[in-house]
C-alpha cells in the first residue's frame, strides 16, 4: 500500500460519499472504505456528487464495522474535533500525514478513519484507532463537513509527498541568460537613444536597476519575443512609421 486508506465510518449521506471522493482524487488518493454507510451502496447520489472521481466509488471496499474495516492496517488515525478521555497521541493533518508517509516507506498498512456527518466518530471507534487527528478549527464552530475533513487530510497527504500546487504543473521554458542579456541591451540602447538615462551622475546606477529587473523576472522566450517586439512597435510608432 503506498497510500494511506481513507475509510468513511457509517456515512449518513451519499453526497458526502461523493465529495469525499472527489476531494480524494483532487490529491491523487483512490483508495476508500465504507462501513455500514446508512442508505446502502451503490448510491447514486454518492456518484452524481463525485463529479469524474466514480472510478474510487466503483472500487470502494464496504465493511460491516469498523473492526473489520481496519483488520489489515498497522496503523490508524482517527479524525475528530471533540476532547476525548482516551490517551492517545493528537497530531495535527500535517503531522499526521508526515508520520503516515513514513510509517508507509516503511512497510506499514496505515488508515485514516472519518465519522458520520451528525456526530462523528464515536468513542468505540477511536478506540481502534493509534492516534487522533484533530484540524486546528475555531473552537467556537469545530464542526467540519466529512468532504471537507477529507480534503484537508488528503491536501496534507500530497504536501508530505513534497507536492506543493507549483509542482503539480509543469514548468514553463525558462529564458537562457544570453537572451536576457539582449533583451536588457536592446532596451539600454533605445532608453540611451531616447534621454531616459538622465542626469549622467546617476544613469549607470539606473543601468544597473535596469538589469536588476530583468533577472528578477522568470521570463521565457515567449516572453523575451514579445517585450523585443513591443520595443520596436513603440519606436516605429514614435518616428511616424
Amino acid at each position: 500500500m503506498s497510500q494511506p486508506v481513507f475509510v468513511l465510518i457509517r456515512p449518513q449521506m451519499g453526497e458526502n460519499i461523493g465529495a469525499a471522493a472527489r476531494a480524494m482524487w483532487n490529491f491523487g488518493l483512490d483508495r476508500m472504505r465504507l462501513t455500514a454507510p446508512r442508505d446502502g451502496w451503490p448510491n447514486p447520489a454518492a456518484n452524481a456528487m463525485a463529479s469524474g472521481a466514480g472510478r474510487l466509488l466503483d472500487a470502494a471496499q464496504v465493511f460491516e464495522t469498523t473492526a473489520a474495516a481496519l483488520e489489515d492496517c498497522h496503523y490508524t488515525y482517527a479524525t475528530t474535533a471533540r476532547p476525548r478521555e482516551l490517551t492517545k497521541p493528537v497530531l495535527t493533518p500535517e503531522a499526521a500525514m508526515a508520520d503516515a508517509a513514513a510509517r508507509i516507506a516503511a512497510g506499514e498498512r496505515v488508515a485514516m478513519i472519518f465519522g458520520p456527518e451528525r456526530a462523528g466518530l464515536e468513542n468505540a471507534d477511536v478506540a481502534q484507532a493509534n492516534a487522533i487527528v484533530s484540524v486546528p478549527v475555531n473552537p467556537a464552530f469545530a464542526s467540519l463537513n466529512l468532504a471537507q475533513c477529507v480534503l484537508l487530510t488528503a491536501y496534507e497527504w500530497q504536501r508530505a509527498q513534497g507536492g506543493t500546487l507549483r509542482e503539480a504543473f509543469a514548468q514553463p521554458e525558462q529564458a537562457t541568460g544570453q537572451e536576457v542579456e539582449a533583451l536588457a541591451r536592446h532596451y539600454e540602447d533605445r532608453l540611451e537613444d531616447s534621454g531616459f538615462f538622465y542626469p549622467d551622475h546617476k544613469a549607470e546606477s539606473m543601468k544597473l536597476n535596469l538589469r536588476n529587473m530583468w533577472s528578477r523576472m522568470p521570463l521565457t522566450p515567449h516572453d523575451v519575443r514579445m517585450l523585443h517586439g513591443m520595443l520596436r512597435q513603440l519606436i516605429r510608432r514614435s518616428d511616424g512609421s
